[in-house]
């Protein structure tokens, strides 16, 4: 899939556990995993905005767009 999620990265940067995170946030801890994983189909706004009012960074810095010619995957559609 070509948006990757970085969760992991800026929870690393604060030095936050995901247990927190997921409390602060409102996400059940199999919510984040699908998140972090790259299985989630969708992301509300209003999640979005919490996990960066929670982080403190923007959505650019949780999402990003990686072509998948780059990563050798094949395009579904």
């Amino acid at each position: 899939m070509p948006i990757v999620v970085r969760i992991d990265v800026e929870l690393a940067k604060r030095k936050m556990s995901v247990g927190e995170f997921c409390e602060r946030v409102g996400l059940t801890p199999a919510n984040v995993a699908v998140l972090k994983n790259g299985r989630a189909k969708a992301v509300r706004f209003s999640t979005l905005e919490a996990m960066c009012r929670v982080l403190g960074c923007q959505p650019g810095d949780l999402l990003e767009w990686v072509d998948d010619e780059s990563t050798g995957e094949v395009g579904r559609g």
